[in-house]
């Protein structure tokens, strides 16, 4: 049916993107140094992220370590983190009620459709309420990086460029939004018609029209 590839469709889309929310929440690409100025070296290379930083030098070594204090970080970047561990946790909620309401699943049985369909409808609200979730951090540390990279009064070493893991970051979110879509659009409420099916209404005409002609026959011969 329609609604079970949906269904699938959006477990699917929502998974990957829950794998590629942790890969950027644990990154430490969110900040990349940026070489302005005259004289440009590019001897070390810094990288930051939510949990840690690392310096990458021209020799191939590359030196990692974690924040010493979290209460000493800036409140956007505890704010940061908090959001992105969330939506994270509410996507691990969301696959768990996803995969016991699938139709194509025996978690419930066979015969709570209703509850199965209500399970689904919950996932995918809660799929794109960790999207949104996540999207707050990911704009919010790309415009800071834009604003401080255009203000003249930041110096040029303190100056960032927007990492690749905002960008994976923005499609992890947008891999979630569309996953809870689809998981709620194919998870029609007790009552509701099903989801057409392509093909379906040229069959029933062609039937009918087949049906019509018989009893034309029919009436002829008698």
């Amino acid at each position: 049916m329609a609604s079970t590839g949906l269904q699938l469709m959006g477990l699917v889309l929502a998974l990957l993107g829950w794998v590629c929310g942790a890969l950027v929440c644990a990154a430490p690409l969110w900040r990349v140094s940026a070489f302005v100025g005259g004289e440009i070296v590019i001897a070390q290379v810094l990288w930051e992220g939510l949990w840690m930083n690392c310096l990458s030098q021209t020799t191939g070594q590359i030196q990692c370590k974690t924040y010493d204090s979290t209460l000493a970080l800036p409140m956007f970047t505890q704010a940061a983190r908090s959001l992105a561990v969330l939506s994270l946790l509410l996507c691990l909620l969301a696959i768990i009620l996803g995969v016991s309401g699938a139709k194509c699943t025996h978690c419930m049985g066979d015969n709570n459709q209703d509850s199965k369909a209500r399970l689904e409808r919950i996932a995918g609200v809660l799929f794109i309420v960790a999207g949104l979730a996540y999207l707050i951090p990911i704009c919010g540390t790309a415009y800071a990086i834009i604003r401080d990279f255009y203000d003249p009064n930041v110096a040029a070493p303190l100056k960032r460029e927007l990492g690749p893991a905002l960008y994976l970051g923005w499609g992890a979110s947008i891999l979630l939004l569309v996953g809870g879509a689809l998981l709620h659009i194919g998870s029609p409420p007790p009552g509701a018609r099903a989801l057409p099916i392509i093909g379906r209404p040229a069959k029933d005409n062609q039937l009918t029209a087949a049906t019509g002609e018989v009893k034309q026959q029919e009436k002829s011969f008698v």
